[in-house]
């Protein structure tokens, strides 16, 4: 009875506790919340974009940032093109500074800020952008700048790109587990990494292809900003030249190094202030926190279905067939939305849950426009969503096509005898009742089966894109067998229709739904301050905290074994492979 009422005291003084942490916490909220230390946009602000924070395709809600001072909501990608366009009228704001210290947004999502700052520049207004080092991938988006530098003691990264896959048969091996793998596609490599040590001729052409696609656009649009040929900027990085500040001034990479406060002085000279006087910098988030624009109008919902197509209801970072077919079959019922955006940024995944939110989705377009955005990447089963739409836009260097169709199921029978001493044993009553038992082996009838089925799942995505794209099934297929495509080869192969990011789709299913003012709904919808405060804790900080403990390496590893796990379930239409590569 004692520890009882120990244990009950316990308890009731830990509640308090609790409550009277959370009391504070809010308390905290509500007062920064209710502060007159709120964002605002002076005459002469300078936007600033830092390319190391990653725009996601949501709006992302930080709670505790409010308590630490900063801004709780982290504008979508969407949002910051919008923004960007919109400075470029806006009065206030005399030019935009861009921090190129690496960039956290994928080569899609790189190429439509890019565009979108190239658009301001059109305004007559300044971008000068700075880095300490600067990555590829940052300087992709920062050359665009009137005037770049670099930290004296700083670095250019200049040396191309690579891509490299983790391979695991030799483990498997080790294990004694036996992948037993059914594919429709001979460039559908995503089971590669379980049947081989290394990659095979087709997966070496397809990957050599996009990956130079994407290294030629590099170079081009940096000749074009930079007056200086790609000739020589292959000699840049195929002989290692640039190995410091002074040789990417001396080859006219940037325009020269300078201090932090050697650049700032150049600003104030620009924006014509003493050299005293406070440079007014204004973040995106804090310019996206005064809500600049307003919409008025008929209604446009974005779709946004970002990450591994799952079935049943969506999880975080997912896009579940049951979900999307509500949100869809909400705005197609809803009669006040006139039309609707997907913007899809997907590798694929559940060929079944694919073939759902398809379904959705043209009987959507048979009533009102539908129109698709690509973002990095919309591959496999997020070509198969998209292929029914009205009209695809995407970036030259989207990721897209790999139409195929694969299946994988592990014999571990051997693992569990030899490595761990189980075995099993049971009664059935049908000879294939235990079929897709990992346990076992599959038997020859077990196998034809299920390849059999994944060769009809196949021939039904063919059908699916031959259908949304007027094209012939053969036609479908000799571009198919899972090979993957950059944006640019898919619109000239007729996969993707228009070269454009999410305002240009925008801005399409508009005049399509003849709307002169709109206002874009985005869906699904982000949860609330309060949602987050008193909901269930959000998966993805777990996930950053798996990152943050084990290392990016580590982690991408953890995905894998993951991904096999799903690839059990059913057909996969997903991507032949993940992306890991340095640029």
């Amino acid at each position: 009875m004692r520890s009882f009422f120990k244990m009950l005291l316990a308890s009731f003084v830990a509640l308090v506790l609790f409550s009277i942490i959370v009391f504070f916490f809010l308390l905290a909220v509500v007062g920064r919340m209710a502060s007159s230390d709120q964002p605002q946009v002076y005459q002469q602000s300078v936007l600033v974009i830092d390319l190391s924070q990653h725009f996601a395709e949501y709006e992302k809600q930080q709670p505790l940032a409010l308590v630490r001072g900063g801004d709780a909501r982290l504008p979508a990608l969407y949002d910051v093109i919008r923004l960007i366009k919109y400075a470029g009228d806006d009065e206030r704001i005399a030019g935009m500074y861009i921090l190129a210290n690496g960039n956290s947004n994928g080569f899609a999502a790189s190429e439509e800020l890019r565009q979108a700052i190239g658009k301001f520049k059109t305004t007559g207004k300044f971008v000068f952008a700075y880095g300490d080092m600067i990555t590829q991938k940052a300087y992709s988006v920062a050359s665009i700048a009137d005037r770049f530098y670099v930290s004296p003691q700083g670095f250019v990264e200049w040396s191309g790109y690579n891509v490299t896959y983790p391979f695991f048969k030799g483990t498997l091996d080790k294990l004694e587990i036996k992948p037993q793998i059914f594919y429709a596609g001979k460039f559908k490599s995503a089971t590669e990494p379980f049947r081989t040590d290394k990659m095979t001729p087709e997966n070496q052409l397809q990957t050599a292809v996009w990956l130079n696609d994407l290294y030629s656009s590099f170079l081009m649009q940096t000749a074009e900003v930079r007056q200086i040929d790609t000739a020589t900027l292959h000699r840049l990085a195929n002989e290692g030249l640039i190995r410091n500040a002074a040789d990417a001034v001396q080859y006219k990479l940037v325009d020269g190094v300078r201090y932090d406060d050697e650049v700032k002085d150049e600003l104030k000279a620009k924006l014509k202030i003493g050299k005293l006087d406070k440079i007014n910098f204004l973040p995106i988030t804090d310019y996206y926190a005064t809500n600049p624009i307003r919409q008025k109008g008929e209604k446009i919902a974005m779709i946004v279905a970002e990450g591994d197509i799952i079935d049943g209801k969506s999880d975080p970072g997912t896009i579940g067939s049951d979900t999307y077919r509500s949100l869809i079959r909400k705005a197609r019922l809803d009669a006040s939305i006139k039309a609707i955006v997907l913007r899809v940024n997907s590798g694929g995944g559940s060929a079944l849950a694919s073939e759902t939110i398809w379904r959705e989705l043209s009987l959507a377009r048979a009533e009102k426009p539908v129109i698709v955005s690509f973002g990095d990447v919309a591959a496999s089963g997020g070509y198969y969503i998209a292929c029914g739409a009205d009209s695809i836009f995407a970036q030259r260097s989207t990721i897209t096509g790999s139409i195929g169709v694969f299946g994988m199921l592990p014999d571990m029978q051997d693992f569990f005898k030899n490595k761990l001493g189980v075995t099993f044993d049971g009664v059935k009553t049908a000879p294939h009742a235990d079929a897709g038992a990992i346990y076992r082996p599959l038997t020859d009838t077990e196998k034809q089966m299920l390849q059999q089925g994944v060769e009809r799942t196949y021939a039904q995505f063919k059908l699916r894109v031959a259908e949304g794209r007027k094209k012939d099934t053969s036609f479908v297929d000799s571009i198919g067998q899972g090979r993957v495509w950059t944006g640019m080869r898919a619109q000239e192969i007729g996969l993707v229709d228009r070269f454009g990011g999410i305002d240009d789709a925008v801005q399409c299913a508009a005049r399509k739904a003849k709307l002169d003012q709109y206002q874009v709904l985005l869906y699904p919808e982000s949860p609330s301050l309060l949602q987050q405060l008193l909901g269930k804790p959000e998966p993805m900080n777990f996930t950053d905290k798996l990152k943050a403990e084990w290392g990016e390496e580590n982690y991408r590893l953890y995905q894998e074994m993951k991904r096999i796990k799903e690839m059990a379930a059913g057909p996969q239409a997903r991507l032949p492979f993940t992306l890991y590569f340095n640029q």
